[in-house]
């Protein structure tokens, strides 16, 4: 006998409506999965309505089903005619008994009347398939005949409806209500008056609404006070656990591997279904699911949930070790950062900004830590969308993506242009999106399982509430142009790409001389001058150093000098550790100098 799993969002769903907290309710998230139920024969794995209608088939409740689809779906024939006689007597205001009685004095013409009432009932529901306005009237209208009483005080409906509505983001579209049809807009209006009736509200039916996300739900509905929302999450390791047990015990002979812990926690991020098709592609093809394909598949999953554009799941290929110069900050990287990224209880970082002027190294340098990490590296490219409210809810299956992973690294470049301000001159959109990612980098059930990397030149630019304490602020690193030896580690590598011996120090001097401001970038960007034209040369032609001095010395940096001044004061002013300053034993009263000098430049139109 398989251990039960607990869902907890059944639990606070069930509270929910038990209480008679709501009877509006919102159930979003993973919805298209598989749960799993008990059943006499045997565990199943079924969709999401069926294990709802599984568990909320009770006495003392009517379940009805509707798709958009299809038909109105009753949990039995006997339900869907105690129903028909409850519409009888909410019509007839003649319960079930004296209706009995009725026919036998009234005759033929009391029974005409009824059957003409049985026949609208049988064609309302008939009318009700593909036509989600008419099956919304209906649906309330039978929360009104289940209220109704009779002048001597019987009620219609001994029972109480329990309505499931799935596709309710289809059926009430989010959008401008000018810009809906006029059937979305019919809808919308059945729902607010249901919704909102004193008497549905008093009751005890209760609808439940199925959509993947809040924000796809028209506002009109779903900000309704009396609607409430519970998440249904991804599934957990006991779910996934669960599940390869189930399928092992089937089939024997999969080689998983790994033990089934093992694949559980590899998993983390995988659907139900996803995680099923993978065992059984596994099974089929008698392979066995190796770590990297099973990490591929991850990845795969859930960058095909959130969009292409919305995120790149990364895998640099270099390390810290490729990593020219920096060696005080690689240093630190090695002893610090990576062993807190590493840390999954309290001492874990949530994350950590990361400034300097642009060609920096910035990028080049942290992607090489993501790889030294071994943890999905997601890169967000842009949460935004050009649609109404559909910002909302790429967030939201972001934040759910996050919530499924075991261990993950956000990346971050140019954060501050992917993440905007909260103040009164930021749009809503804006507002709320800077909000929400907020409020997740600091999330305690989050930390040691969600790290953060922002690049930023323009530090400055990022809200302060993403650079307090508790989010990224805990550390924000500078990223500084090479000197001393950092720079002499840089030369050397510019002039070993192209001569055929080790530099000299007379040759390092030289090409120091005219090097000078030059950043990691302008170093690159020269070696890959000096390489290209020593592809050019004639074989055997050797290149010398004074070559290398004729095309260093025909390159001229770009008039960015007081820009990239600007953004390493702000790098500096901001950094949260003394050993990264350039002199880790300086007076912090250095700081109102940089200020000053910022300011000096804010007044020359730089910023």
């Amino acid at each position: 006998m398989s251990r039960a799993l607990d869902y907890a969002f059944l639990g606070v769903a069930g509270r929910v409506l038990n209480s008679g907290q709501a009877r509006s309710l919102l159930m979003s998230g993973a919805l298209h999965d598989l749960f799993r139920v008990e059943a006499p024969e045997g565990s199943q794995w079924v969709p999401l309505v069926d294990f709802l209608r599984h568990h909320w088939t009770v006495p003392g409740k009517v379940l009805l089903v509707y798709e958009l689809n299809g038909p109105i779906r009753f949990a039995s024939d006997k339900d869907r005619e105690t129903l028909k006689e409850a519409w009888i007597h909410w019509r007839t205001g003649v319960d079930g008994d004296t209706l009995a009685i009725r026919r036998m004095l009234d005759g033929k013409r009391f029974d005409q009347g009824v059957k003409q009432l049985e026949s609208t009932f049988d064609q309302n529901l008939q009318n009700a398939i593909g036509n989600p306005t008419v099956a919304f009237e209906l649906l309330r209208q039978l929360c009104s005949c289940s209220r109704f009483r009779s002048e001597d005080g019987r009620a219609a409906l001994d029972q109480d409806l329990l309505i499931l509505i799935e596709g309710a983001d289809l059926a009430l579209p989010e959008g401008q209500v000018t810009s809906l049809s006029d059937a979305d807009r019919h809808r919308l209006a059945i729902c607010t008056d249901w919704f909102s009736d004193p008497g549905f509200l008093d009751g005890r039916d209760a609808v439940v609404l199925l959509a993947e996300s809040r924000s796809l739900v028209n506002h009109r509905i779903a900000r309704l006070p009396q609607v409430l929302e519970v998440e249904i999450p991804a599934p957990d390791l006991d779910q996934r656990r669960a599940l390869i047990e189930e399928y092992v015990a089937d089939f024997p002979d999969l080689a998983l591997g790994q033990s089934v812990e093992g694949l559980s926690e590899l998993t983390a991020g995988l659907s139900i279904h996803a995680l099923l098709q993978m065992l059984k592609g596994a099974a089929h093809g008698n392979q066995e699911l190796n770590r990297a394909e099973v990490v591929s598949k991850v990845e795969i999953f859930v960058q095909s949930q959130l969009g292409e554009d919305v995120i790149e799941i990364k895998k640099p290929s270099h390390r810290l070790e490729d990593v020219v110069g920096f060696t005080d900050l690689k240093a630190f990287l090695r002893s610090e950062l990576i062993p807190r990224f590493q840390d999954s209880g309290g001492g874990a970082l949530p994350g950590a900004a990361v400034a300097g002027p642009i060609g920096g190294g910035k990028t080049f340098i942290f992607e090489a830590v993501a790889s030294e990490l071994d943890m999905v590296v997601v890169v967000l490219k842009n949460l935004r969308s050009q649609w109404f409210g559909q910002t909302d809810v790429i967030f939201e299956r972001l934040r759910r993506a996050l919530q499924a992973l075991s261990k993950v690294v956000i990346f971050v470049d140019e954060a501050d242009t992917q993440f905007g301000g909260i103040g009164p001159g930021a749009h809503a959109t804006e507002r709320r999106l800077t909000g929400k990612i907020q409020q997740m980098m600091s999330d305690p059930a989050l930390r040691g399982r969600v790290f953060w990397l922002l690049m930023t030149a323009r530090i400055h630019h990022l809200s302060p509430d993403i650079r307090r304490p508790g989010r990224v602020g805990d550390l924000i690193i500078p990223v500084l142009d090479p000197t001393g030896d950092d720079r002499r580690a840089f030369l050397i590598w510019v002039l070993g790409a192209v001569l055929s011996e080790s530099p000299t120090d007379d040759e390092i001097f030289r090409l120091d001389q005219v090097t000078k401001g030059y950043s990691a970038a302008a170093f690159a960007a020269l070696r890959g001058q000096l390489k290209a034209a020593a592809r050019r040369r004639e074989p055997g032609e050797d290149f010398d150093i004074e070559a290398v001095l004729e095309i260093a010395g025909d390159l001229i940096p770009p008039a960015i000098g007081e820009t990239r001044r600007y953004q390493t004061l702000q790098a500096l002013l901001n950094c949260t550790r003394r050993r990264l300053l350039p002199d880790p034993e300086m007076d912090l009263a250095q700081r109102e100098v940089w200020s000053r000098e910022i300011q000096q430049l804010e007044a020359k139109g730089i910023g």
